[in-house]
């Protein structure tokens, strides 16, 4: 759960800079571990599939309420 919390905040900041895999080794993950956070993210629609530069994935920006 950590990894998953640091590599979100790390895709955030880094903004396409760097692909998945790159950015999951900053923080100390294999491939294997990279891909399966990303997978996780993917199911919690943290995240979703669009290139953004060299990364295949962009944080999903939260909708605001309208209205309030």
């Amino acid at each position: 759960m950590e990894n998953k919390n640091r590599y979100y905040n790390l895709l955030k900041e880094d903004n396409g800079q760097q692909n998945e895999i790159d950015l999951g080794e900053k923080v100390g993950l294999n491939e294997e571990e990279t891909r399966e956070i990303v997978s996780q993210l993917l199911s919690e629609h943290k995240i979703e599939y669009k290139e953004n530069k060299a990364c295949n994935y962009r944080v999903v920006k939260k909708l605001k309420k309208m209205g309030m």
